[in-house]
């Protein structure tokens, strides 16, 4: 078959799988956003279907106040003796943990701690054995892959914790994973950084502790040689083994707007790339260490139809799946139902690292028409094309002394604009954004006119990471703010057609 990368489109950076029987599952990282962890499941690799989230209380994850691309780092998932492990970070309280479950379709458990420093943990289980690794720095104050055994049921360290490797030389070594393939031990990892420099290294062993022998082709995968591709920042990957005996890399990257535009705002999202052993014992993966945008394989039945999602409404979407919170929400300031939202604004706005009243959906596509009924008595209420707090794009009506205002407002580092101010008399408003891949247009729609007023327009490249910084993506979201005690913006006929 042919397929096209990215397999899943948007803000799911560090992705993570493993197989069960023939189902595999992934999870990817959330940062700032609540549920935490999403959670994916696949019959073929290339269709991947949300089935919920790893972290949904607030037991599980603090996320009060953690700043933007804070939170919940690079998520490893491993199944052993028919549970599932998910192992994370949270970046802000600098706490490596993981939580379980025997369902994967039910809740997780609490977290069990483990006292090892660095970022991107993950688990490999051997011998009736847990061992537990990360980067970082160990006891002896030796940088690299640190791992060190734990008691699985509780995390407790049973072995001093040691490096075991220290890369092939690229700096920001992380990412690790380990693996036991006909006999010998594999050991992956990301180098250069989540950035354009990105890649996938790896190491071979005899022994869990090592030694580790460089590859010495390193880096097996990267883009960062692509001038003008679009397909960059290819790096973070985790090994799979399909039904058939084919090897994969599941990894990040992420797509520039143009072919010399060098800005992403879209996050880092999810590729697949080839990957096949050699007589020797080490592997190659993709187009000459390339992942490509198509990719012809006769490793997938040309019976598998690779799905595209094409238009996003409130009745096609699940609110617990599909949309995130920022940080924990109060819940009593929602009202959610199959067709509308209502949100009740506190004086927590878009602008500060707390707790807005907020839903976001990913944007997935750089073009796209978005289209929200909003309607408000009091206070704010909008829709904001959202990278953090400080770089976002909002249309909103507003009632500031019984007059009702659409604006539009532009907020770019420190630089808060509002570029345009309509009047008009009644509370509610149609919003429109088309989005291309360097600019947004912004419109609005009154009740009593046909034609859309133009409000302005905001390029891309100032949500994107090269100038917010962070490891987020470009969130569509919805939020109130001001409102009068017991009142509700109320939003409406949401679509989300991509082109």
């Amino acid at each position: 078959m042919i397929y096209q990368n990215p397999i899943v489109k948007g803000f799911y950076p560090d992705p993570s799988v493993c197989k069960v029987g023939d189902t595999f599952y992934m999870v990817c990282s959330s940062m700032q956003y609540f549920p935490g962890v999403p959670l994916f499941q696949s019959k073929d690799l290339i269709n991947w279907e949300q089935i919920g989230h790893c972290l949904t209380r607030e037991s599980q994850i603090a996320l009060t106040g953690v700043n933007s691309s804070g939170g919940v780092f690079a998520p490893t998932i491993r199944y052993h003796e028919g549970r599932f492990y998910m192992v994370t970070t949270n970046d802000t309280t600098h706490q490596n943990f993981y939580v379980w479950t025997d369902d994967i379709m039910g809740e997780w458990s609490e977290p069990n701690y483990v006292d090892q420093g660095g970022i991107d943990p993950s688990l490999y289980f051997e011998d009736g054995r847990t061992y537990f690794m990360s980067n970082g720095s160990d006891e002896d104050g030796v940088p690299g892959i640190v791992q060190c055994e734990i008691e699985i049921e509780t995390g407790k360290k049973l072995s001093k914790s040691k490096t075991i490797w220290q890369g092939s030389g690229g700096r920001y070594l992380e990412g690790p994973h380990l693996y036991k393939i006909n006999g010998s031990y594999y050991l992956l990892a990301a180098e250069g950084g989540t950035e354009y420099g990105h890649m996938v290294t790896y190491a071979r062993g005899n022994s869990i502790f090592g030694p580790f022998t460089s590859y010495a082709s390193n880096p097996v995968l990267t883009n960062r040689n692509l001038g003008g591709y679009e397909i960059q920042g290819i790096g973070h990957g985790d090994l799979i083994e399909d039904n058939h005996g084919n090897w994969w890399i599941i990894s990040l990257g992420f797509r520039q707007i143009g072919r010399w535009d060098t800005f992403h705002h879209l996050g880092r999202e999810v590729f697949l790339t080839p990957v096949t052993f050699q007589k020797d014992g080490w592997f190659i993966a993709g187009e000459q260490g390339t992942t490509q945008r198509t990719v012809d394989t006769d490793r997938i039945s040309d019976s598998v139809v690779q799905k595209k999602v094409k238009s996003v409404t409130f009745a096609d979407t699940d609110w617990k799946k599909d949309w995130s919170y920022l940080r924990i929400p109060t819940e009593e300031n929602y009202r959610i139902q199959k067709d509308r939202v209502q949100l009740h604004g506190t004086d927590v706005t878009l602008d500060q690292a707390d707790s807005p009243t907020f839903l976001g959906l990913r944007q997935r596509e750089f073009c796209a028409k978005i289209t929200c009924d909003v309607q408000t008595d009091s206070g704010e209420a909008g829709i904001t094309c959202y990278m953090d707090e400080n770089h976002h794009y909002d249309l909103a009506i507003r009632e500031k002394d019984k007059v009702f205002e659409i604006i539009e407002r532009l907020n770019i580092g420190n630089i808060k604009s509002i570029e345009h101010i309509v009047i008009q008399k009644g509370s509610k408003i149609r919003f429109q954004i088309v989005a291309e891949n360097s600019k947004y247009h912004f419109y609005c729609i009154q009740e009593d006119k046909e034609s859309p007023i133009v409000l302005g327009e905001g390029l891309t490249r100032y949500l994107s990471s090269e100038v917010a910084g962070g490891f987020t993506g470009v969130m569509i979201g919805l939020y109130a703010s001001d409102q009068k005690e017991g009142s509700f913006a109320n939003f409406t006929n949401f679509t989300c057609e991509y082109v």
